[in-house]
């Protein structure tokens, strides 16, 4: 029985959500006994070398692009350098299922940041929306409490580097390939690594810890590749909310690998977070109807 491309779409996603969160869970766990920056560089050479091959294997590999490409290129991959030390930082302290919630707000700050930046129109509705949903983690977060420390702060700040990466490659040509782009960020955050491993030193790698790296690069090249198959399959405003299920997947491992559930509190917040993102993502896909109706 064929299924429609939306449904397509909404499985690349959970997919997506999946293997993103299982990337987390290993590095959550093989950071534990390994140097963080240790741990990046191999993730990284692992993942640089999936996304080559896949890049080979669609034949989108090509270094001829605009010049304005290189620079936000470069841009957005010195933004995910940094958004990968943040939340990697974080995650070693915070239980995954919180990091998790937190990052939840990542659309809702992007939106914000498209308004601010690019200035786009955004209503009182989807403001409103967005205000709530900051305060529900505010909620996750609280603070001024004893869970509240400069962990927490990793956790923010790196939502704040995901929005200039998602926003610095709004300007980028169609015609750029979405795997040179992911490759740019790929090499930058292992080059990373490798000078981190200056200053940390380097580890002995037990078997454990190399499957368990490997398992990372892996399903982070997987993450990827489903991610952008989704958005491409199916209409954007059905396939986003199922970001969302990284949560469900966050709270599951969390609990599995490490034996940790969310309070009452973080799971009042996180419901805040993700109800007012889906309802800002259903607000959008409204706007463009009625515009193209109109149109």
């Amino acid at each position: 029985m064929a299924i429609s491309d939306n449904l397509r779409g909404a499985l690349y996603m959970n997919l997506s959500m999946f293997a993103f969160t299982v990337n987390d869970t290993f590095m959550k766990a093989v950071t534990q006994t390994l140097p963080l920056y240790q741990t990046i560089a191999l993730r990284g050479l692992i993942a640089v070398l999936g996304l080559l091959l896949v890049a080979r294997l669609t034949r989108s590999f090509t270094l001829a692009l605009p010049r304005q490409a290189f620079g936000l290129i470069a841009l957005r991959s010195m933004a995910d350098v940094a958004a990968t030390i943040l939340f990697l930082t974080a995650l070693m302290h915070m239980p995954l299922a919180n990091l998790s919630a937190v990052m939840q707000a990542t659309p809702l700050a992007v939106t914000l940041g498209a308004a601010l930046y690019y200035k786009d129109k955004v209503g009182w509705r989807r403001m409103t929306a967005i205000l709530i949903g900051f305060a529900g983690v505010m909620i996750i977060l609280r603070p001024g409490s004893d869970g509240f420390d400069v962990w927490s702060v990793m956790g923010l700040a790196s939502v704040l580097a995901v929005v200039v990466r998602d926003l610095a490659v709004r300007p980028l040509p169609r015609d750029v390939p979405s795997i040179m782009v992911a490759l740019g960020a790929g090499v930058a955050v292992t080059l990373m690594g490798l000078v981190g491993v200056l200053f940390q030193g380097w580890h002995p790698v037990s078997p454990l810890h190399f499957a368990q790296i490997i398992g990372a690069g892996v399903m982070l090249t997987i993450g990827y590749i489903c991610a952008v198959t989704a958005m491409r399959v199916g209409d954007v405003g059905f396939v986003a909310p199922f970001r969302y299920m990284s949560l469900m997947w966050a709270i599951l491992l969390g609990w599995v690998a490490f034996g940790s559930l969310p309070d009452l509190w973080a799971v009042v917040g996180a419901l805040i977070v993700v109800a007012t993102g889906i309802y800002t993502l259903w607000r959008e896909r409204k706007r463009r109807l009625e515009s193209t109706a109109k149109a």
